[in-house]
């Protein structure tokens, strides 16, 4: 059921940036029909959130139980693979997600200046935060035997 969990995370996360890249052009656009899009949107959003907070605190991987296993937060932060997952990855989601949520409100009402600007910042900062193939430093297993 896990490893499920993490496949529909990761599958999750196309639909958010193609529904996060119409958003934006429908905002940029003036499109009209942007408050339905980013209900999808805010929707897929909250659901990868509570996916990926589940995987946070229940992996043996990556995650919380990461600063228990390197002995503490100082080592964490020496590890740019450690760091990554459990600093950067989360932080920059949650500050993406609180923003596409804040659009959402302007979307709704049809304010496109300001809906813009926040697809746009949530839309590098997920670009900036997903485990790509080709980055290498977060793609190393992070402890012996694995």
């Amino acid at each position: 059921m896990y490893q499920g969990l993490v496949h529909l995370h990761s599958a999750l996360r196309w639909v958010i940036l193609i529904l996060l890249i119409i958003c934006l052009i429908q905002s940029f656009t003036k499109n009209e029909k942007i408050a339905k899009t980013s209900l999808w949107l805010l929707i897929s959003s909250h659901i990868m959130l509570l996916l990926g907070l589940f995987q946070y605190f229940n992996s043996e991987t990556v995650g919380f139980h990461m600063i228990e296993r390197l002995g503490g937060f100082g080592n964490v932060m020496k590890d740019s693979f450690a760091r990554f997952w459990v600093v950067e990855h989360i932080s920059a989601m949650i500050i993406a997600i609180i923003l596409i949520t804040m659009a959402r409100g302007r979307a709704k009402t049809l304010k496109f200046g300001p809906a813009m600007w926040m697809y746009l910042i949530a839309l590098l900062l997920i670009l900036a935060a997903v485990p790509w193939p080709f980055r290498e430093a977060i793609g190393r297993p992070w402890f012996p035997g694995m």
